[in-house]
């Protein structure tokens, strides 16, 4: 299994925008699709973006799209989430994991997930 810790959580505005980052340890990282996903208290984990191994494949979630850009540095094991123009209703824990799937949306897809990290946008 990979180990994975999320960071670059916090507060910010409605408008504002935050970068997400998940390092990656253990195994071999480019072996991996990773993704992201959130929940909101009282809500389900829901899926958020994705990336195939090489980069070069994406997936997002419609809510998010056009907002959020999901990346990967392969050499520096770590995979980045930029949210640009949050909104109040992207308030919620922000989960990295990891699947051994070419691509994956789906949370029982993904094998590895780190602790999470706290978004909060205020209006």
């Amino acid at each position: 299994q990979v180990q994975l810790v999320e960071s670059g959580g916090g507060l910010v505005q409605a408008g504002g925008s935050l970068r997400l980052s998940c390092a990656a340890s253990g195994r071999t990282f480019n072996n991996y699709c990773m993704g992201w996903f959130r929940q909101a208290p009282g809500k389900e984990r829901e899926f958020v973006a994705a990336i195939n191994w090489s980069g070069g494949g994406t997936r997002y979630a419609d809510s998010v799209k056009g907002r959020f850009t999901i990346s990967r540095d392969n050499a520096k094991n770590t995979v980045y989430l930029q949210m640009n123009s949050l909104k109040p209703e992207d308030t919620a824990v922000y989960y990295c994991a990891a699947s051994p799937y070419t691509m994956a949306t789906m949370p029982s897809d993904f094998r590895s997930w780190g602790q999470g990290t706290q978004v909060t946008v205020s209006s």
